[in-house]
Formats: C-alpha cells, structure tokens, sequence
C-alpha cells in the first residue's frame, strides 16, 4: 500500500494523547502529517526504535550526542553517557534531592496553590539539574525563565524563536564549561569534559552537545512529568495513602512508569528510512521521515486493556514511556530518584487536591501546560 492512502493526521496543534486515541479508535496504528510518516501502534513503535539498521536516527542537522548517532559509533558515546547515569551514580543524590524538595514543599504548602508545571515543576527541575551536574546556584533563576521561554517557542513552532533559545541556551553551557576546561573541580560537568574514555577528551561542541541532550529538553520534560504525576494522584487519592507508608525505589519506579504511560510527556521521536522498508504492509522509500508517536503507543488498546487504567504489573511489558531499542532514555533512574524526592516530599506535609481547570500542552510537547494543585496542610 502506498503511504499516501494512509489517513492524513496533521500534528500542529494537536494533543498528543486525544490525537493518539483518535487514531487508534479506528484502528489506524500509521497515519500521515505532510510527508512524514506517524507511528501510533505500539509494536510497530517498538519494531521501528529496535530496529537502527533501517530506520536511523540521524535525522538533525545538528551535532547531537548520542541522539544523532547509530551502530557502533553510537555504542561508544553512549557507553561513556550511561556510565554518568547508571543508579550507582544518582541514588547519592536523593538527600540532596530531598533538600530541595522539602523547601519548595514548604513553600507550597505555606501559599495553599501552586502551579505544579510552570512553578514547582520548574523550579524542582532547574535545582535538582543544576545539584546534579554542578553548576552554580545563580543559574537558576536564568534557567527557570529559560525553561518558560522554551516551552513557549516549542509550543509556537517557530523555528526562529526556537533557534533563539537554542543558541541562549548553547551560552549558558559555555559560560559553565570553558572555565572547567582548565581548572577542573569534581563535579559531573567537569568529568564530561575531562573524559577521556573514547581514547580520547570530547571535542568542546560535543560536551556541548551532551549536556545540551542531558539538561534543555530534561528540564521541561520532568517540570512535565510532575505535573503529569501529580494529576494522577489527585485521581486516585490511595496513591497519596501509599506513597505516604513509603515504598522501595522499585516500587515507585513501576508506580512511575504506568503513569506515565498512560499520559507521556514524552511524545515523539523522529527516524529516517535507511533503505526501501514495508511497514505494517505500507511501503517506505528509502529516506521516508518517520515519527514514533510514544504518548499514542503507550495507550494502544491493543496493547492495554485500559489505556486509562492503572495496573502497573500488567502494563509494563507493553510501558515505552522511556523509549526502546539502543536509543531508550538513559536518564530513566535520574528521573525516578528526582521524582520520588519531590512526590514523597511533597506528601509529607499536604494532602493534594485540584484548584481549579489545568490546560494542556499541544504538540510536540504533552501532559500538562498548567495544572493548579492546592496543598492542605497535613495536620
């Protein structure tokens, strides 16, 4: 079948997750946006990310470490970037995690509302980034308003405005990175750009280009994902009661990850066709821009009962919310030792209700743009 009698689903404005279930209503697990193919279903999105030697990732023009690599090159750089975010390196953090997240938890519970997304959210995620990699606290207002701005010109989709942030945000690491270069300290920032582990110390773009990969997209994608896990525990209130009697870090992990599957913050990632490919009997031509559609393939019916329903054992054999294949997110353990500290926090002091309608993001971003949750007092 030729891709184009597939059904034309533009993206621009969409939400990821009402876009998805659309499609997978009708049974179309591919659909087409322009002359960009869209994967839905979740085994052809799992048949695509596990399958490089076809469907490449290099699809930028620009330097992206390891995003923008494949085979054996890709291999090695990722080998030196997991071994920055393996759990033996970030369980440490979580004290200092903690720290941070008692604070903001105070401070919300003392002003009763709070944005989750665009306030907490963001102020979380800049500090727990900036602890973690060991950059100066007064970044962090700079990369609190950054965050903003970024999201917004994500939101826009003009490439200008995009392109301007961009290269803000290019200044920012310099500004942390060229001083390491010849005074280094102990810092995660500082051993990236004295690594050595290829053979070789990474070129000065390259450490860029890591810890832009590490920290621009992170930084909004966990202020999203707060936001995503904290509407999941005002909809079922035993979760707060269960969080509060304390699990293991596998435990919330599994808890994690099914809700974010069934409302992915994480929403696309882009390949290109290597050679002629059939695809679910549609075929590609060598060169065809495809897009993994994670939010709607992790609420394919045919993968899960309901989509909306929470049953993390059941559902995680299916759960992409990472990703899958040789380019699934290395930050997972990160992300659950920082969300973890923030949620346990958080519950310590407040029962979480709603205050009021939140709005929701549209693509190429998902979950929530706003979402208010007000705090009372735990007495």
């Amino acid at each position: 079948m030729e891709h184009h009698n597939l059904t034309d689903a533009p993206l621009a404005g969409s939400e990821p997750r009402a876009y998805g279930d659309a499609l997978l209503e009708r049974g179309a697990k591919l659909a087409r946006d322009g002359e960009e193919i869209v994967v839905t279903g979740n085994a052809l999105a799992r048949d695509v990310a596990e399958d490089p030697q076809r469907f490449s990732s290099g699809v930028s023009r620009f330097l992206q470490l390891p995003n923008g690599l494949d085979g054996e090159e890709h291999t090695k750089v990722r080998s030196l970037i997991d071994a920055y975010l393996a759990p033996d390196q970030v369980d440490h953090l979580e004290p200092r995690f903690r720290r941070i997240a008692r604070e903001l938890a105070a401070d919300a519970a003392a002003r009763g509302t709070v944005d989750s997304v665009n306030d907490l959210g963001a102020q979380y995620a800049v500090r727990a980034m900036t602890t973690w990699l060991g950059w100066p606290a007064e970044l962090d207002d700079t990369l609190v308003a950054w965050v903003a701005d970024n999201n917004a010109a994500t939101r826009s989709g003009e490439l200008a405005r995009t392109a301007e942030v961009a290269e803000r945000f290019d200044a920012i690491i310099r500004s942390v990175v060229e001083p390491l270069q010849e005074h280094p300290d102990d810092s995660v920032t500082s051993r990236l750009v004295h690594d050595d582990s290829l053979g070789r110390r990474l070129e000065f773009d390259e450490v860029v280009s890591v810890l832009r990969n590490w920290t621009a997209g992170d930084l909004s994608s966990m202020a999203y994902c707060i936001g995503v896990v904290l509407d999941a525990l005002i909809e079922h209130p035993e979760l707060q009661d269960r969080l509060r009697q304390g699990v293991s870090r596998r435990e919330f992990g599994a808890i994690a990850d099914e809700i974010l599957r069934a409302d992915s913050p994480f929403v696309s990632n882009r390949r290109v066709t290597t050679c002629p490919v059939q695809l679910d009997g549609v075929d590609l031509p060598e060169g065809q821009r495809v897009r993994i559609h994670w939010t709607a393939a992790n609420r394919d019916p045919d993968a899960f009962a309901d989509a909306d329903g929470f049953d993390p054992d059941a559902n995680a054999s299916g759960n992409l919310v990472w990703g899958a294949g040789p380019h699934a997110c290395p930050g997972r353990a990160l992300s659950i030792v920082e969300l973890q500290a923030l949620t346990e926090e958080l519950l310590a002091v407040a029962e979480l209700s709603r205050a009021g309608e939140g709005e929701r993001e549209t693509h190429p971003v998902g979950g929530w743009a706003s979402l208010p949750v007000r705090l009372t007092a735990r007495g």
